[in-house]
């Protein structure tokens, strides 16, 4: 009973923390303006808690009507412009970019019954982890197929590793992205009675979004 408690509350204190973060100079400004319009109410827009608190609804407001406003073709319009404006940052360029590509890779359906989701040996040869592959590399000097996975952790899954695999080492799921993030989040809980353990992927050569960019 209190350990899915405990992980969904570590989970809601990690975007907790991650929103406030966002949207706290903005509420922290806006605590000022107010507080010099509106005296008697200075020590509530000051207060810490409520600075936190707004700065995760205002993040979470802005997410919700930025998804509506995507889904208007003047919102497609503003999200271009946006993204021609980071195109001329360098650095925010190559993270935006990268990150985009992967999200866009990851929600694509393999091609060729293909699964995305594999396990590999990790963190030593006698076990397995789950992994996500997003692309397919060949070696330079024997053209050997190598796959990049993203090794998500439990119970946040924004963090992991990335690990080059040889393509013949991998072992294919059944799996959909959803079970996998469920499986990860959950710590193994939650997840289908039945998983290939020892089965090789086999060759991939063009069968992963990007493998021969």
């Amino acid at each position: 009973m209190l350990i899915p408690i405990w992980i969904t509350c570590l989970v809601f204190a990690f975007i907790f923390r991650l929103f406030s973060s966002a949207g706290g100079p903005f509420v922290k400004w806006l605590s000022e303006k107010m507080g010099t319009r509106f005296p008697n109410l200075e020590s509530i827009l000051t207060d810490p808690v409520f600075q936190a608190v707004g700065s995760f609804l205002i993040v979470v407001i802005s997410i919700y009507f930025l998804g509506m406003l995507t889904s208007m073709v003047v919102g497609r319009k503003l999200i271009d412009v946006f993204e021609a404006i980071l195109a001329r940052v360098p650095v925010v360029r190559s993270v935006y970019g990268s990150v985009k590509k992967l999200t866009t890779v990851l929600q694509e359906k393999p091609t060729d019954g293909v699964q995305r989701v594999v396990l590999i040996d990790f963190p030593s040869p006698e076990m397995k982890t789950v992994g996500l592959v997003t692309r397919i590399l060949t070696d330079a000097e024997t053209g050997r197929k190598l796959a990049a996975v993203y090794v998500p952790t439990t119970p946040n899954p924004t963090s992991g590793y990335l690990e080059i695999v040889p393509v013949e080492r991998l072992t294919q799921t059944e799996w959909t992205m959803d079970e996998a993030m469920n499986f990860v989040v959950s710590g193994g809980a939650v997840a289908p009675d039945r998983i290939v353990y020892n089965q090789p992927v086999g060759d991939l050569k063009g069968e992963i979004p990007g493998a021969d960019d």
